[in-house]
Protein backbone atom coordinates (compact mmCIF):
# COMPACT_ATOMS: atom_id res chain seq x y z
CA UNK A 1 0.00 0.00 0.00
CA UNK A 2 2.57 2.54 0.92
CA UNK A 3 4.37 1.67 -2.29
CA UNK A 4 1.05 2.62 -3.75
CA UNK A 5 0.66 5.79 -2.35
CA UNK A 6 4.75 6.50 -3.09
CA UNK A 7 4.42 6.00 -7.18
CA UNK A 8 0.78 7.91 -7.37
CA UNK A 9 2.79 10.60 -5.12
CA UNK A 10 5.64 10.40 -7.74
CA UNK A 11 3.44 10.49 -10.50
CA UNK A 12 1.66 13.21 -9.04
CA UNK A 13 4.31 15.72 -8.95
CA UNK A 14 5.90 15.18 -12.31
CA UNK A 15 2.33 16.22 -13.77
CA UNK A 16 1.81 19.04 -11.85
CA UNK A 17 5.18 20.47 -12.29
CA UNK A 18 4.60 19.42 -16.28
CA UNK A 19 1.14 21.49 -16.10
CA UNK A 20 2.70 23.93 -14.00
CA UNK A 21 4.74 24.77 -16.39
CA UNK A 22 2.06 25.32 -19.15
CA UNK A 23 0.15 27.20 -16.76
CA UNK A 24 2.49 29.97 -15.63
CA UNK A 25 3.91 30.29 -19.21
CA UNK A 26 0.17 30.80 -20.57
CA UNK A 27 -0.56 33.08 -16.90
CA UNK A 28 2.88 35.20 -18.84
CA UNK A 29 1.85 35.40 -22.79
CA UNK A 30 -2.32 36.61 -21.29
CA UNK A 31 -4.10 33.25 -22.38
CA UNK A 32 -7.18 32.48 -20.03
CA UNK A 33 -6.82 29.02 -18.33
CA UNK A 34 -9.79 27.39 -17.74
CA UNK A 35 -9.46 24.26 -16.00
CA UNK A 36 -6.16 22.89 -14.80
CA UNK A 37 -6.33 19.50 -13.63
CA UNK A 38 -4.21 16.77 -11.68
CA UNK A 39 -5.68 13.27 -13.16
CA UNK A 40 -7.86 12.25 -15.39
CA UNK A 41 -11.62 11.16 -15.38
CA UNK A 42 -14.23 11.75 -12.43
CA UNK A 43 -13.66 14.99 -10.56
CA UNK A 44 -13.30 14.36 -6.95
CA UNK A 45 -12.53 17.90 -6.01
CA UNK A 46 -13.01 21.39 -7.51
CA UNK A 47 -12.35 24.73 -6.61
CA UNK A 48 -13.03 28.10 -9.16
CA UNK A 49 -10.84 31.01 -8.43
CA UNK A 50 -11.24 33.99 -11.12
CA UNK A 51 -11.07 32.38 -14.29
CA UNK A 52 -9.32 28.98 -13.39
CA UNK A 53 -11.48 26.05 -12.28
CA UNK A 54 -8.65 24.00 -9.97
CA UNK A 55 -9.45 20.13 -10.21
CA UNK A 56 -8.85 16.80 -8.44
CA UNK A 57 -9.66 14.00 -10.93
CA UNK A 58 -10.17 9.97 -10.25
CA UNK A 59 -7.45 8.59 -12.46
CA UNK A 60 -4.31 10.25 -11.22
CA UNK A 61 -2.26 8.88 -14.35
CA UNK A 62 -2.01 12.42 -15.79
CA UNK A 63 -3.46 15.72 -16.04
CA UNK A 64 -3.89 18.55 -18.14
CA UNK A 65 -4.40 22.29 -18.62
CA UNK A 66 -7.40 23.62 -20.14
CA UNK A 67 -6.91 26.87 -22.35
CA UNK A 68 -9.41 29.48 -23.40
CA UNK A 69 -9.82 28.90 -27.30
CA UNK A 70 -6.74 25.83 -27.70
CA UNK A 71 -8.94 24.08 -30.24
CA UNK A 72 -10.37 25.59 -33.61
CA UNK A 73 -13.92 24.46 -33.07
CA UNK A 74 -14.16 26.32 -30.17
CA UNK A 75 -12.04 29.46 -30.81
CA UNK A 76 -13.81 32.53 -30.93
CA UNK A 77 -11.12 35.33 -31.65
CA UNK A 78 -10.92 37.04 -28.29
CA UNK A 79 -7.32 38.11 -27.58
CA UNK A 80 -6.92 35.85 -24.14
CA UNK A 81 -7.33 32.71 -26.30
CA UNK A 82 -4.51 30.24 -27.26
CA UNK A 83 -5.11 31.05 -31.18
CA UNK A 84 -5.12 34.45 -30.94
CA UNK A 85 -1.40 34.17 -29.46
CA UNK A 86 1.22 34.57 -32.28
CA UNK A 87 3.47 31.32 -32.77
CA UNK A 88 6.18 32.48 -30.67
CA UNK A 89 3.97 32.86 -27.44
CA UNK A 90 2.42 29.74 -28.40
CA UNK A 91 5.90 28.04 -28.47
CA UNK A 92 6.45 29.28 -24.87
CA UNK A 93 3.50 27.84 -23.34
CA UNK A 94 3.83 24.64 -24.92
CA UNK A 95 7.73 24.46 -24.29
CA UNK A 96 7.91 25.35 -20.44
CA UNK A 97 5.63 22.23 -19.48
CA UNK A 98 8.66 19.94 -20.77
CA UNK A 99 11.19 22.37 -19.61
CA UNK A 100 10.04 22.18 -16.22
CA UNK A 101 10.01 18.84 -15.86
CA UNK A 102 13.89 18.57 -17.32
CA UNK A 103 15.01 21.49 -14.61
CA UNK A 104 13.07 19.58 -11.91
CA UNK A 105 15.25 16.51 -12.81
CA UNK A 106 18.56 18.51 -13.04
CA UNK A 107 17.56 19.89 -9.25
CA UNK A 108 17.14 16.70 -7.93
CA UNK A 109 20.74 15.30 -9.00
CA UNK A 110 22.01 18.35 -7.64
CA UNK A 111 20.60 17.37 -4.45
CA UNK A 112 21.52 13.95 -4.18
CA UNK A 113 25.09 14.57 -5.25
CA UNK A 114 25.38 17.27 -2.50
CA UNK A 115 23.16 15.49 0.28
CA UNK A 116 25.20 12.07 -0.84
CA UNK A 117 24.75 9.10 -1.81
CA UNK A 118 25.83 5.47 -1.26
CA UNK A 119 28.72 4.14 -2.84
CA UNK A 120 30.37 0.70 -2.67
CA UNK A 121 33.86 1.12 -1.75
CA UNK A 122 36.76 -0.30 -4.37
CA UNK A 123 37.52 -3.09 -1.21
CA UNK A 124 37.89 -6.54 -3.04
CA UNK A 125 35.23 -8.54 -1.66
CA UNK A 126 35.94 -11.61 -3.98
CA UNK A 127 38.26 -13.30 -6.79
CA UNK A 128 36.62 -14.67 -10.22
CA UNK A 129 38.32 -18.15 -10.84
CA UNK A 130 40.35 -17.94 -14.33
CA UNK A 131 40.87 -14.39 -14.09
CA UNK A 132 43.81 -11.59 -13.87
CA UNK A 133 43.36 -10.69 -10.20
CA UNK A 134 43.66 -14.09 -8.88
CA UNK A 135 46.70 -14.90 -11.40
CA UNK A 136 48.42 -11.84 -9.97
CA UNK A 137 48.29 -12.37 -6.46
CA UNK A 138 44.99 -10.01 -5.43
CA UNK A 139 43.61 -10.81 -2.03
CA UNK A 140 39.99 -10.77 -0.95
CA UNK A 141 40.08 -8.03 1.24
CA UNK A 142 42.62 -6.27 -0.42
CA UNK A 143 41.83 -2.07 -1.84
CA UNK A 144 42.49 -1.27 -4.80
CA UNK A 145 44.00 2.73 -5.13
CA UNK A 146 44.46 3.27 -8.67
CA UNK A 147 44.53 2.18 -12.00
CA UNK A 148 47.06 2.56 -14.07
CA UNK A 149 48.27 5.80 -12.19
CA UNK A 150 44.49 7.13 -12.02
CA UNK A 151 42.97 7.54 -8.05
CA UNK A 152 39.92 5.42 -7.79
CA UNK A 153 37.84 5.61 -4.45
CA UNK A 154 35.02 3.87 -5.70
CA UNK A 155 33.80 0.90 -7.43
CA UNK A 156 31.90 3.09 -9.88
CA UNK A 157 35.37 5.04 -10.47
CA UNK A 158 37.36 1.96 -10.74
CA UNK A 159 34.95 0.21 -13.02
CA UNK A 160 35.16 3.69 -15.75
CA UNK A 161 38.79 3.15 -15.27
CA UNK A 162 38.39 -0.16 -16.89
CA UNK A 163 36.22 0.93 -19.10
CA UNK A 164 38.53 3.24 -20.24
CA UNK A 165 41.40 0.96 -20.74
CA UNK A 166 41.52 0.27 -24.72
CA UNK A 167 43.52 -2.63 -26.37
CA UNK A 168 46.29 -3.59 -23.71
CA UNK A 169 46.41 -7.37 -22.42
CA UNK A 170 47.18 -6.47 -18.66
CA UNK A 171 46.48 -3.23 -16.51
CA UNK A 172 48.72 -1.96 -14.07
CA UNK A 173 46.77 -1.04 -10.32
CA UNK A 174 48.29 0.22 -7.14
CA UNK A 175 46.81 -1.63 -4.11
CA UNK A 176 46.76 -1.72 -0.01
CA UNK A 177 46.93 -4.98 2.00
CA UNK A 178 47.12 -4.52 5.64
CA UNK A 179 48.74 -0.92 5.12
CA UNK A 180 51.10 -1.48 2.53
CA UNK A 181 50.87 -0.16 -0.66
CA UNK A 182 51.77 -2.27 -3.76
CA UNK A 183 51.95 -2.82 -7.37
CA UNK A 184 50.39 -5.48 -9.44
CA UNK A 185 50.12 -6.05 -13.13
CA UNK A 186 46.66 -7.77 -13.79
CA UNK A 187 46.03 -9.73 -17.02
CA UNK A 188 42.58 -8.08 -18.73
CA UNK A 189 40.78 -10.72 -20.28
CA UNK A 190 37.83 -9.69 -22.79
CA UNK A 191 34.40 -10.40 -22.53
CA UNK A 192 31.49 -9.69 -25.16
CA UNK A 193 28.14 -8.01 -24.03
CA UNK A 194 25.60 -6.50 -24.72
CA UNK A 195 24.71 -2.71 -23.40
CA UNK A 196 21.69 -1.31 -22.38
CA UNK A 197 20.78 -0.48 -25.73
CA UNK A 198 21.24 -3.97 -27.56
CA UNK A 199 25.00 -2.96 -29.19
CA UNK A 200 27.73 -5.73 -28.65
CA UNK A 201 31.35 -4.22 -26.98
CA UNK A 202 34.05 -6.04 -25.88
CA UNK A 203 34.96 -5.04 -21.97
CA UNK A 204 38.47 -6.39 -20.25
CA UNK A 205 37.54 -7.97 -16.97
CA UNK A 206 39.86 -7.51 -13.97
CA UNK A 207 38.11 -10.59 -12.33
CA UNK A 208 37.19 -9.08 -9.25
CA UNK A 209 33.85 -8.74 -6.58
CA UNK A 210 33.02 -5.51 -4.44
CA UNK A 211 33.36 -6.03 -0.81
CA UNK A 212 29.54 -5.00 1.25
CA UNK A 213 31.47 -1.84 2.59
CA UNK A 214 29.55 1.50 1.71
CA UNK A 215 30.31 5.08 1.88
CA UNK A 216 27.95 8.12 1.76
CA UNK A 217 29.88 10.20 -0.99
CA UNK A 218 28.99 13.94 -0.71
CA UNK A 219 30.19 16.93 -3.30
CA UNK A 220 30.50 20.72 -2.51
CA UNK A 221 27.63 23.16 -3.58
CA UNK A 222 28.67 24.17 -7.19
CA UNK A 223 30.95 20.44 -7.57
CA UNK A 224 27.34 19.31 -7.31
CA UNK A 225 25.67 21.66 -9.89
CA UNK A 226 28.30 20.16 -12.44
CA UNK A 227 28.04 16.76 -11.80
CA UNK A 228 23.85 17.18 -11.77
CA UNK A 229 24.33 18.83 -15.39
CA UNK A 230 26.45 15.97 -16.50
CA UNK A 231 23.86 13.68 -15.41
CA UNK A 232 20.86 15.17 -17.00
CA UNK A 233 23.03 15.39 -20.25
CA UNK A 234 24.33 12.11 -20.23
CA UNK A 235 20.57 10.68 -19.44
CA UNK A 236 19.53 13.39 -22.46
CA UNK A 237 22.33 11.29 -25.02
CA UNK A 238 21.22 7.80 -23.75
CA UNK A 239 17.40 8.43 -24.31
CA UNK A 240 17.72 9.82 -27.56
CA UNK A 241 20.04 7.61 -28.28
CA UNK A 242 17.95 4.63 -27.48
CA UNK A 243 14.65 6.35 -29.62
CA UNK A 244 17.22 6.31 -32.48
CA UNK A 245 18.38 2.75 -32.43
CA UNK A 246 14.52 1.87 -31.80
CA UNK A 247 13.57 3.75 -35.04
CA UNK A 248 16.39 2.39 -36.92
CA UNK A 249 15.40 -1.29 -35.54
CA UNK A 250 19.13 -1.52 -33.65
CA UNK A 251 16.92 -2.07 -30.43
CA UNK A 252 13.80 -3.94 -29.86
CA UNK A 253 10.36 -1.63 -29.01
CA UNK A 254 9.29 -4.71 -27.09
CA UNK A 255 12.75 -4.62 -24.87
CA UNK A 256 13.01 -1.18 -24.53
CA UNK A 257 9.60 0.53 -23.25
CA UNK A 258 8.51 0.56 -19.95
CA UNK A 259 4.64 1.94 -19.02
CA UNK A 260 3.26 2.35 -15.77
CA UNK A 261 3.15 -0.71 -14.22
CA UNK A 262 6.70 -1.61 -15.29
CA UNK A 263 7.51 2.00 -13.34
CA UNK A 264 5.19 0.92 -10.59
CA UNK A 265 7.42 -2.27 -9.72
CA UNK A 266 10.41 -0.45 -10.49
CA UNK A 267 9.26 1.76 -7.78
CA UNK A 268 8.03 -1.20 -5.40
CA UNK A 269 11.87 -2.21 -5.39
CA UNK A 270 14.10 1.02 -5.00
CA UNK A 271 11.50 2.14 -2.12
CA UNK A 272 13.61 -0.71 0.18
CA UNK A 273 16.91 1.10 -0.76
CA UNK A 274 16.59 4.13 0.88
CA UNK A 275 15.27 7.61 -0.27
CA UNK A 276 18.08 8.84 -2.13
CA UNK A 277 17.88 5.71 -4.58
CA UNK A 278 13.67 6.88 -4.98
CA UNK A 279 14.53 10.83 -5.44
CA UNK A 280 17.27 8.90 -7.80
CA UNK A 281 14.40 7.37 -9.66
CA UNK A 282 12.03 10.60 -9.46
CA UNK A 283 14.77 12.74 -11.27
CA UNK A 284 15.59 9.81 -13.90
CA UNK A 285 11.72 10.07 -14.57
CA UNK A 286 11.25 13.65 -14.90
CA UNK A 287 14.17 14.27 -16.91
CA UNK A 288 12.74 11.51 -19.27
CA UNK A 289 9.36 12.56 -19.07
CA UNK A 290 10.47 16.00 -20.63
CA UNK A 291 12.28 14.60 -23.11
CA UNK A 292 9.21 12.26 -24.23
CA UNK A 293 6.83 15.18 -24.51
CA UNK A 294 9.55 16.88 -27.03
CA UNK A 295 9.25 14.10 -29.39
CA UNK A 296 7.67 15.27 -32.77
CA UNK A 297 3.94 13.17 -32.08
CA UNK A 298 0.52 14.42 -32.45
CA UNK A 299 -0.94 14.88 -29.08
CA UNK A 300 2.44 15.04 -27.24
CA UNK A 301 4.19 18.67 -26.64
CA UNK A 302 6.87 18.44 -29.52
CA UNK A 303 3.97 17.14 -31.74
CA UNK A 304 2.76 20.85 -31.30
CA UNK A 305 5.53 22.99 -31.59
CA UNK A 306 6.15 20.87 -34.62
CA UNK A 307 2.67 22.02 -36.13
CA UNK A 308 3.90 25.61 -34.72
CA UNK A 309 7.33 25.08 -37.07
CA UNK A 310 4.68 23.96 -40.08
CA UNK A 311 2.50 26.91 -39.66
CA UNK A 312 5.71 29.60 -39.29
CA UNK A 313 6.65 27.97 -42.41
CA UNK A 314 3.26 27.83 -44.62
CA UNK A 315 2.53 31.56 -42.86
CA UNK A 316 -1.03 29.72 -41.70
CA UNK A 317 -2.32 26.95 -39.60
CA UNK A 318 -3.71 23.81 -39.82
CA UNK A 319 -7.79 23.82 -40.59
CA UNK A 320 -9.98 22.60 -38.20
CA UNK A 321 -10.61 19.00 -39.74
CA UNK A 322 -6.94 18.20 -40.33
CA UNK A 323 -6.03 19.26 -37.16
CA UNK A 324 -8.67 16.78 -35.42
CA UNK A 325 -7.26 13.73 -38.21
CA UNK A 326 -3.88 14.55 -36.86
CA UNK A 327 -4.95 14.57 -33.20
CA UNK A 328 -6.21 11.26 -33.62
CA UNK A 329 -4.02 9.68 -35.27
CA UNK A 330 -1.25 11.09 -32.74
CA UNK A 331 -4.07 9.60 -29.77
CA UNK A 332 -4.34 6.32 -31.31
CA UNK A 333 -1.08 5.68 -31.50
CA UNK A 334 0.14 7.10 -27.78
CA UNK A 335 -2.93 4.40 -26.86
CA UNK A 336 -1.53 1.17 -28.58
CA UNK A 337 1.90 2.79 -27.08
CA UNK A 338 0.48 2.28 -23.84
CA UNK A 339 -1.27 -0.86 -24.39
CA UNK A 340 2.23 -2.48 -25.74
CA UNK A 341 4.24 -1.20 -23.02
CA UNK A 342 1.62 -2.68 -20.50
CA UNK A 343 1.83 -5.81 -22.15
CA UNK A 344 5.60 -5.59 -22.25
CA UNK A 345 5.57 -4.92 -18.65
CA UNK A 346 3.02 -7.78 -17.82
CA UNK A 347 5.28 -10.13 -19.63
CA UNK A 348 8.38 -9.47 -17.96
CA UNK A 349 7.05 -8.97 -14.62
CA UNK A 350 4.43 -12.52 -14.96
CA UNK A 351 5.55 -13.80 -17.46
CA UNK A 352 7.13 -17.30 -15.97
CA UNK A 353 3.93 -17.58 -13.77
CA UNK A 354 1.55 -17.23 -16.84
CA UNK A 355 3.79 -19.88 -18.73
CA UNK A 356 3.45 -21.99 -15.89
CA UNK A 357 -0.22 -21.41 -15.42
CA UNK A 358 -1.21 -22.26 -19.15
CA UNK A 359 1.10 -24.99 -20.04
CA UNK A 360 1.93 -26.91 -16.34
Amino acid sequence: MLTFLLFILVLGILVMVHECGHFLAAKRVGVRVEEFSLGVGPVLWKRKNKDTQYQISAIPLGGYVKLAGDNLQDYQGKPDEYFAQPPGKRFQIIFLGPLFNYILGFLLFWFIFFVGYPSLTTKVGGLLEGFGAAQAGIQEGDRILAIEGTTVKYWDELQNAIRQIKDVSSVRITVEREGREFQADVPLIKKDFEDSFGKKQSLGILGVTPFDEVVTVRHGFFASCILGSRKTIDITKMTYLGIWRIISGQLSLRDSVTGPLGIFFITSKVARMGLIAVLHLFAVLSVSLGLFNLLPLPVLDGGHIFLLAVEKIRGKGLGAKTERVVNKVGFSFIITLAVLATYNDIMRIFGDKISKFFFR
